[in-house]
């Protein structure tokens, strides 16, 4: 008998897993949730919970196709820590988590429309406590500029595939995101030329 591999894979999760983890075991919580939004493949959810297991991750895609093999490489890691995968779109109104300790997005604001990224921001601030991070990887732009001419390449074939795409300002995500009751925490230039940006959930104005 024969099975299907649900496994989907992609080769940038080897080169930059272990430059997220080093940043993410500094900035996330010693125990607790966290919230991956866009998992894609699932290989960074089995790939973190391994590593650090007094976390319980939590991936989730809009694609069922996605968290089929989300689910897959949490089976194959034999990670405790990976939660079945659930449907997640980031522009949705209500998410279908209430709580989470923290909440991690690689790559995928400058993959989907402006829309997105406020969405992931509003939805974050329902299911954050006050301190708790919001972190995003991915390319930036850098006071309207971009850090290396392979992201200027970058975000011109993403606007060619989808207008609504491309490589978002830093100082526009964070201006959003103080809208959204986030604070900029901290900035972390990474390999490939891309940025951690860690935010987090700022205390409600009393």
């Amino acid at each position: 008998m024969t099975t299907t591999d649900a496994r989907r894979f992609a080769p940038a999760t080897q080169r930059n897993r272990t430059f997220i983890l080093d940043v993410l075991r500094r900035v996330l919580p010693s125990a607790g949730v966290v919230v991956e939004v866009a998992s894609g493949t699932g290989e960074h959810a089995a790939y973190f919970a391994t590593q650090m297991p007094s976390l319980r991750w939590q991936p989730s895609d809009p694609d069922a196709g996605a968290r089929r093999s989300i689910d897959a490489w949490a089976a194959a890691s034999g990670a405790a820590g990976v939660l079945p995968a659930v449907a997640l779109d980031a522009m949705a109104g209500e998410w279908p988590l209430a709580h989470a300790d923290a909440v991690v997005c690689i790559n995928m604001i400058h993959i989907a429309p402006w829309e997105a990224c406020l969405g992931l921001l509003e939805g974050a601030r329902k299911i954050l406590a006050v301190g708790a991070p919001l972190v995003l990887y991915g390319p930036f732009r850098v006071g309207g500029t971009h850090t290396a001419p392979s992201n200027a390449s970058f975000d011109a074939d993403l606007r060619a595939r989808d207008p609504r795409w491309g490589v978002r300002d830093l100082e526009t995500v964070v201006d959003a995101a103080a809208a959204h009751g986030f604070e900029r925490h901290e900035v972390v230039a990474m390999p490939a030329n891309n940025l951690i940006l860690v935010l987090r959930r700022a205390a409600v104005p009393g």
